[in-house]
């Protein structure tokens, strides 16, 4: 066959690494008009690759013979083959090899005189060759040194997936032709690229068959399968047949049906798969993959509903193998006491009573810290006793030091202690933190001035905590005070994803396939959505991580309110105009090392 060669663009050229197999593409999603993942072996185009070179290292030459198959489903599409003048002598010891001489190719063409039409011959396919990252690092050196690009096809190493397919007890090793003498090839390999590439053929077909004993049909399978995976996850690779290809939430559950790991995804059949690929190398994974007997799919009607089932999952059942969102009750609040001399309380729950609080913070470290910046911008006390207003008390040494007025002892008023000290906290966690954050700056340019850096950190540190609550705060308020709030966005097919939000809570979900008006689907939903009844504080009936995950999905550009019971606002002088403010300071915080133990 003769091939015309394509007009490829040139690219600068780069320095090549030569690198292994993990380096290959995997299977992954690549250019337009490389085959799919989903294309089922039969049905597959490879090209059989085999090079005869010098013997040395991937340096952009030394190639001294190509030879390529196309096949598929058993059938010889296309063949090419050449000698090729690699521009520098040939060893003896590669002449005795392969029988090839100096004399052979001297009127052979260079390699950038071949590699067009190689490129060409690789298009569309998947390429296939017995130890491939060698042959794969001699033509990408090539590419790169003659200023061609690459096309990163998908690559299938015939070594590899010998080593999955056959034991000890079968071959003694993976070389090609201890491969073809077990599968009697109609062709041996000779140490000639053209040669060997058909008898690369014949074992890929071998391999093939053996490779549906274990239940590997499609390419991405049969990539993955190369691969060195644990023989746990070979040996429990039938878990993840016959899963919806649906957004939704999986659980992994052990003989004695105990949930062992609970995640979401928009395909579980894709994201199941994933877990017995060697992508997947986490330990505790692995551990969980021994322990499961069976993985349950629950289908939801789009990924929002997915993320907040799997939250509501995780929470309920406390799988082992999941670290996150385990254990949504576990947090904290700060709130101010209802007394004469308010002061600030680490609560684990707010009372129907409880006015001013700030939260719910996911660690009593990150609570100490935010009151901690209180007590910087404001005299707020720090002792818990509850002060009489009749009789005195022994002031601490924070009065001493001045940073106290000293209710105690009665040095201030009450009323004066609730305009100095009560009333900016209650007006910093229900509207303007205006005057903690003006506070804690002014601390910061006095140590900053005074070149005590790492104090002014601290107090940075301390800033941030107060902000990023407050921010936190007043957008769950703004969410989950609305009764009742109906939006949509566009699926990926044209249809609809549509969501009904109560007091913060996902009430109801459903689709609006493409064609299907979405209003109809809307009042079926909302009619059949979860009863949600009004509470007390900024996550009444949901965790504040279902109630993010909920706002996220709201505020993003494409999601279309339809209606809400309530207006939905945000304070105009709130926690939200210090964000840069907030951004800033984590990311100074995030270069430095802490300093403070809470």
């Amino acid at each position: 066959m003769s091939y015309v060669p394509p007009n490829l663009p040139a690219v600068v050229p780069s320095q090549y690494v030569q690198g292994t197999l993990d380096g290959l593409p995997d299977g992954t999603p690549g250019a337009d008009g490389w085959p799919d993942v989903a294309t089922s072996l039969r049905q597959t185009t490879f090209v059989v690759l085999d090079l005869e070179t010098t013997g040395g290292a991937p340096d952009g030459g030394g190639i001294t013979e190509i030879g390529a198959v196309k096949v598929r489903g058993g059938e010889e599409l296309g063949v090419l083959g050449t000698l090729v003048n690699p521009g520098e002598p040939i060893p003896p010891f590669i002449t005795v090899l392969t029988g090839i001489t100096q004399a052979m190719l001297l009127p052979a063409p260079p390699v950038e005189e071949v590699l067009p039409s190689l490129l060409e011959f690789l298009r569309g396919a998947v390429l296939v060759a017995h130890n491939a990252p060698y042959d794969v690092g001699f033509l990408k050196a090539a590419c790169a040194r003659h200023g061609y690009t690459w096309p990163n096809p998908r690559v299938l190493d015939t070594a590899a997936l010998a080593r999955r397919v056959l034991t000890r007890d079968e071959v003694p090793n993976r070389k090609l032709g201890t491969l073809a003498a077990f599968f009697r090839t109609p062709h041996q390999p000779t140490h000639r690229a053209l040669a060997d590439a058909r008898a690369t053929v014949d074992v890929l077909h071998g391999l093939i068959a053996r490779l549906g004993g274990h239940r590997v049909e499609t390419l991405g399978e049969a990539i993955e399968f190369a691969k060195a995976v644990t023989p746990t996850q070979r040996r429990k690779r039938h878990l993840a047949e016959g899963l919806p290809k649906v957004p939704g939430v999986y659980i992994f559950r052990s003989a004695d049906d105990r949930p062992l790991y609970v995640g979401t995804s928009g395909d579980i059949a894709t994201r199941v798969r994933s877990y017995f690929t060697a992508a997947e190398k986490r330990a505790r994974i692995s551990e969980m993959l021994a322990a499961a007997e069976r993985v349950e799919a629950v289908e939801c009607a789009h990924p929002l509903e997915a993320e907040v089932r799997e939250l509501r999952l995780i929470a309920a059942h406390a799988p082992p193998y999941n670290r996150r969102s385990k254990y949504p009750e576990r947090v904290v609040w700060l709130k101010l006491t209802s007394e004469p001399y308010p002061r600030l309380s680490l609560v684990r729950s707010l009372g129907p009573d409880d006015e001013a609080y700030l939260g719910p913070f996911s660690s009593r470290r990150s609570a100490e810290l935010a009151a901690a910046g209180v007590h910087d911008a404001v005299p707020l006390r720090q002792c818990t006793p509850r002060l009489s207003v009749r009789t005195t008390s022994p002031a601490c040494a924070l009065a001493e030091l001045g940073r106290c007025p000293a209710p105690c002892e009665h040095r201030i008023s009450v009323d004066e202690y609730a305009d100095r000290a009560v009333a900016p906290v209650r007006a910093a966690l229900a509207d303007d933190p205006q005057v903690l954050v003006d506070s804690l700056l002014a601390r910061i340019g006095v140590l900053a001035d005074a070149r005590r850096y790492e104090e002014a950190a601290v107090v940075r540190s301390r800033l941030a905590a107060v902000l990023r609550a407050t921010v936190r705060m007043q957008r769950l308020v703004g969410l989950t005070r609305i009764g009742e709030l109906a939006a949509a966005r566009r699926a990926a097919d044209g249809g609809w994803e549509i969501a009904v939000i109560r007091h913060g809570r996902l009430a109801g979900a459903g689709t609006a396939a493409p064609g299907v008006p979405p209003r109809g689907v809307l009042d079926l939903v909302r009619a059949t959505a979860e009863t949600v009844l009004p509470g007390h504080g900024p996550v009444p009936n949901a965790s504040a991580e279902e109630s993010e995950r909920i706002l996220s999905w709201l505020e993003r550009p494409d999601t279309r309110l339809v209606e809400t019971s309530t207006g939905w606002s945000s304070p105009a002088r709130g926690a939200g105009r210090f964000r840069d403010l907030l951004i800033r300071a984590e990311a100074a915080s995030s270069r430095q090392l802490p300093t403070e133990r809470t």
